[in-house]
């Protein structure tokens, strides 16, 4: 007998966690319901339609009139690639503003892609303010803006009111990375000037990974029409997807059927609930919170409370504690998952997060208490009791928000 013929298959049993990290989110009941069903055809007349139902729930939840909408097949990172190589040609001059790990992935990949790279970088924990955004701009002149709206591997929220209009007035394209913030965090494509976006199903959706939503407006269109030379990637080539998911329907690839079918759930469920009630639900639970780990005398990496991001807190863990064990503990002992640190951070982070589905009081009330036993018991002095008032005390100002899904 053969070593692969003792292998014996078992049932797959993932366990059941309270997903409270950078992500992936809970994904709610519903959502999982819509990935059961029988796939059919990529070009069946049903999935057209299913296809046009997700186009234009896209533009609302985008807040566009882009007619270059749609979810590309691949996780964030698959969005942000496909963005940057879409966008970018050889020699580009490409401003990339980085608070964090992803912004140097989005620096990383335009590197590889032959842009003109320049870099502007702050320090982990805090946001470009609008006179650095104005004095690179004017320094470099680049064709291409980039940045991160909502950086998970710090827990900054990137304030973007005037940089599209700065984009405008120098002729720049302003590419915006909306991963962890879509559904999460107000954002309106139109309003904002932003001329390309990306994000992903499994963050403030709430469906699993797999699906990347874009938007392009007229500008980057008319960039991507007026290339020397087609895109290095066939395969997130826009002007091809647009092909398939436009009116001419065109075979381009096999879209993932299933998770059609539960990004569309998502967006039902995002416009049952309605856009700004969610906006308010994740900004209510997330002052929560803080207010609870401020009660247990934990320190915050973002310290501009303007600048902290609403579906995820970043939080220093007390010295006298071993990061790894509480997160550990956590898992272990109250099924509730945490991140870590990423980079210059790692092992010397919490990353706490409040998204989608996961995004509940319930969740907010779990992840004090849980976190106040962990510490007490290695030896933190801290009190549950104050951390869990605190939280109540937000509840209470905002008792007009569902807070509940």
């Amino acid at each position: 007998m053969t070593q692969e013929e003792d292998i014996k298959w078992q049932d797959l049993a993932p366990p059941e966690r309270i997903l409270m990290g950078p992500g992936p989110s809970n994904v709610d009941p519903r959502v999982l319901r819509a990935l059961i069903h029988q796939p059919i055809g990529h070009l069946d007349p049903e999935f057209l339609t299913v296809m046009d139902e997700v186009r234009s729930a896209l533009r609302r939840l985008f807040r566009t009139q882009n007619e270059l909408t749609f979810p590309v097949s691949g996780t964030g990172s698959g969005g942000m690639e496909s963005c940057l190589a879409n966008l970018i040609e050889p020699g580009d001059k490409v401003l990339v503003f980085v608070i964090g790990f992803f912004g140097d992935r989005i620096a990383q990949m335009a590197k590889r892609l032959g842009a003109d790279l320049v870099v502007y970088e702050k320090p982990w924990g805090q946001a470009v303010n609008s006179e650095e955004v104005r004095s690179q701009i004017q320094k470099h002149m680049p064709k291409i803006i980039a940045l991160v709206h909502g950086e998970t591997s710090t827990g900054v929220l990137q304030p973007l009111e005037g940089i599209g209009a700065l984009a405008r007035e120098y002729d720049s394209l302003l590419l915006v990375d909306t991963v962890a913030t879509l559904g999460g965090v107000p954002f309106g494509a139109d309003e904002l000037l932003v001329d390309a976006t990306f994000s992903a199903t499994q963050k403030c959706l709430s469906a699993p990974p797999g699906l990347a939503p874009v938007t392009y407006g007229e500008r980057a269109i008319a960039k991507l029409k007026a290339r020397r030379q087609p895109p290095v990637s066939w395969y997130f080539d826009a002007l091809l997807l647009r092909s398939y998911w436009g009116e001419d329907r065109a075979y381009h690839h096999t879209a993932p059927i299933n998770m059609v079918f539960a990004l569309r759930e998502a967006l039902r469920l995002i416009e049952e609930e309605g856009l700004e009630n969610r906006w308010a639900r994740h900004r209510v639970n997330s002052e929560a919170l803080s207010a609870g780990l401020q009660a247990l005398g934990l320190q915050f990496l973002v310290t501009e409370p303007e600048h902290r991001l609403p579906v995820l807190t970043s939080i220093i863990p007390p010295a006298s504690v071993d990061e790894g064990k509480v997160r550990k503990r956590l898992l272990t002992e109250f099924h509730l998952e945490i991140g870590a640190g990423l980079g210059p951070y790692k092992g010397r982070l919490w990353r706490f997060g409040l998204m989608g589905h996961s995004s509940q009081k319930r969740n907010v009330l779990l992840a004090l208490s849980a976190l106040a036993t962990v510490l007490r018991s290695e030896g933190f002095a801290c009190s549950a009791d104050d951390a869990l008032s605190a939280a109540e005390s937000v509840y209470q100002k905002s008792y007009q928000v569902r807070v509940e899904v």
